[in-house]
């Protein structure tokens, strides 16, 4: 598995592609990423979003359509990709997949697994793809994505960060925003952010 990240727009959201057996799948293509992808992609199968906040989602459908391939997108955070209080401009983007909750899809032997941990914002997912989970804004490296958000919930994020501390093995986190960390070295913190919310 290879993975690139690009921090993109006024908030540095990572873009990553991730190649597993010739596929590149295409994980929270924000604002600017057109270019960025275009140049760094060879077989593309997929746009994965994280959640559906506009830094994440800016360019999905204009790479939807460049690249003639589906959008998966958390159902409970498609109505985010229409419209945006903070980003009127928002280009609307349209899943061709709406994934339900906890769910997995297999493309030709390549499995990815959508974990939901809402708080953040109702959708608020996880992406495992290997030996890898992309967190999108649930948890980054000694953080965890702000509560305080339209849509957002502080209860349900407790909820999360609870069943996130018992995920019983470790993977690399890719997250949103910053470097890359660990499930293991995260769970360290999340009793102290259960706490504070």
């Amino acid at each position: 598995m290879n993975i690139k990240r690009q921090p993109m727009g006024p908030y540095q959201t990572n873009c990553y592609i991730v190649t597993v057996d010739g596929k590149d799948f295409i994980i929270d293509p924000g604002v600017g990423a057109v270019e960025w992808v275009m140049q760094n992609v060879t077989n593309p199968v997929a746009i994965l979003n994280t959640h559906g906040h506009f830094d994440h989602v800016w360019s999905n459908q204009e790479l939807k359509e460049k690249l003639n391939i589906p959008l998966y997108t958390p159902k409970g955070d498609v109505f985010l990709l229409q419209s945006s209080s903070w980003m009127p401009d928002l280009p609307p983007s349209f899943p061709d997949v709406e994934v339900n909750g906890d769910e997995e899809f297999d493309f030709d032997g390549v499995a990815v697994k959508f974990r939901h941990f809402p708080g953040h914002c109702p959708g608020c997912s996880t992406i495992e793809i290997g030996n890898a989970m992309f967190s999108g804004d649930f948890i980054f490296e000694r953080s965890i994505g702000r509560t305080d958000f339209p849509y957002s919930d502080p209860e349900a994020m407790k909820e999360s960060l609870k069943r996130f501390s018992e995920i019983d093995y470790d993977k690399t986190v890719f997250p949103g925003h910053g470097e890359s960390t660990t499930i293991s070295a995260e769970q360290q913190h999340a009793p102290y952010w259960i706490n504070m919310l």
